[in-house]
């Protein structure tokens, strides 16, 4: 086993577990729908990221034919043309030294966006996939938004429209908890994707998504160290 690798199958399998978790605890809340979500979006998102480790040949095969081509109209061009009736004042040889150098130009920028054309089609499938990712982060927020530890105090005094809360100190801080671990999932798989394919845009959008889901477990974490603060926390 590789330690300086993510393993997706020990991903998905945390993720599984996790879900289990939840399943005990609250099995008739959202938030079991949401882990199940995300064991699903897991298998999907590391069988995705496995497939960009591959190279895509279709792609490689029409780089290949083209550049063919493009050599042979060349070197068509070159047999075809007389040049002993080609004038040779400085003029001329400076315009044709010009032509020369555009067509030149020209080539290298075609060959340039062919060789980039399969890296802008995994580019375009990661953000695909990091976008259904960046979804279900949000979910996740939406289900811990209400779990406010300030309703635990004796003071608090509900409104009309007040949501209703029916956990206790412990339960709430475990809630709080598998959200937390959701988020950290969700990042672990955003990372599949910057180890599948070595590109500086697609590690600055992972890093995106994770920097969300940070930012979001942050606040999570407050929300717990004031349970925590009241002794109301337990482990499992």
């Amino acid at each position: 086993m590789s330690y300086r690798t993510l393993d997706p199958v020990l991903i998905i399998e945390t993720a599984e577990r996790l879900e289990e978790r939840i399943a005990d605890r609250f099995p008739n809340s959202g938030l079991r729908k949401v882990s199940a979500g995300l064991v699903h979006l897991s298998r999907d998102l590391a069988k995705a990221a496995k497939e960009l480790e591959r190279p895509i040949w279709w792609v490689r095969i029409l780089i290949g034919l083209a550049i063919a081509v493009g050599a042979s109209v060349f070197l068509f061009v070159g047999t075809f043309l007389s040049f002993d009736r080609i004038s040779t004042g400085a003029f001329d040889f400076v315009q044709g030294i010009e032509a020369s150098l555009n067509t030149l130009l020209l080539a290298g920028l075609g060959f340039l966006a062919l060789v980039r054309a399969e890296e802008r089609i995994k580019r375009k499938r990661v953000f695909r996939e990091l976008h259904g990712l960046r979804s279900l982060i949000h979910v996740i927020d939406m289900h811990q938004l209400t779990k406010d530890p300030a309703t635990l105090s004796a003071g608090f005094t509900p409104t009309e429209h007040s949501p209703v809360r029916e956990l206790d100190a412990a339960d709430l801080a475990r809630y709080l908890d598998y959200c937390s671990e959701m988020l950290s999932i969700s990042g672990k798989l955003a990372a599949l994707f910057a180890q599948s394919v070595n590109d500086e845009v697609v590690v600055d959008a992972v890093n995106d998504v994770e920097s969300l889901g940070s930012n979001l477990s942050r606040k999570i974490w407050q929300k717990i160290m004031m349970i925590e603060q009241s002794g109301g926390r337990t482990r499992g």
